[in-house]
């Protein structure tokens, strides 16, 4: 089996390895853009290590989504102040991505397309998300506009970026990760790639090039 890329090449695929994978984006396409929030990023109180650097990459695609009229969907923590996840609470991560507080806002130099999906998770104290479909409508306003495959990036890749990838595999999305556009918090180290490893035995296809 061609694995090129870190990926079974498929028919499908076969075109993407032809040309630039970002050109490949089409009107049935949705690029989802997970978590680049200020918490998430160098400076936050939930920094990724490097987690900046993912900022221009989903810059180029969200342009390039623009360009060809595919779906771009923005989604964001929004934790209410006594979130279940928080230390505080008992939970195992800091205090992070407070609803209106300046650590929940878009990294500034994150390109805000004029037209897109928005999506707020884990809004209720009780409820951890790590998935952008979990108890939001972003599955059904995706099969609502016809779209068959999802090309993901964003913050943590060994939390929310791999379980958004799951959960939209398992709602019968085609998904394509973007590895140049994500980065992992790394709790244990390797967690990272055995992320990766896991959302490509589910099948979804693992993308080494940026563009």
């Amino acid at each position: 089996m061609d694995t090129t890329q870190g990926r079974a090449l498929t028919p499908a695929s076969a075109d993407i390895e032809c040309n630039g994978v970002i050109d490949q984006l089409q009107p049935s396409d949705a690029v989802v853009v997970v978590d680049i929030q200020k918490d998430f990023c160098p400076g936050g109180a939930l920094a990724v290590p490097a987690g900046d650097e993912v900022v221009e990459v989903l810059n180029r695609w969200i342009e390039q989504a623009e360009r060809v009229g595919a779906t771009v969907v923005l989604t964001r923590d929004w934790h209410p102040p006594h979130h279940c996840s928080f230390k505080s609470q008992g939970g195992p991560w800091p205090a992070h991505c407070v609803q209106d507080t300046a650590g929940a806002e878009y990294h500034p130099n994150l390109r805000i397309p004029q037209i897109a999906i928005y999506v707020d998770k884990a809004t209720e104290p009780d409820h951890e998300c790590y998935s952008d479909f979990a108890g939001t409508t972003l599955g059904k306003q995706l099969h609502d506009k016809s779209i068959k495959r999802l090309w993901v990036g964003g913050l943590a890749l060994d939390y929310c970026v791999r379980a958004t990838v799951l959960e939209g595999l398992a709602l019968g999305f085609e998904v394509h990760l973007l590895k140049p556009a994500t980065r992992a918090v790394e709790v244990k180290s390797g967690d990272g790639q055995r992320a990766i490893a896991e959302m490509l035995a589910a099948g979804a296809f693992i993308e080494e090039a940026a563009s």
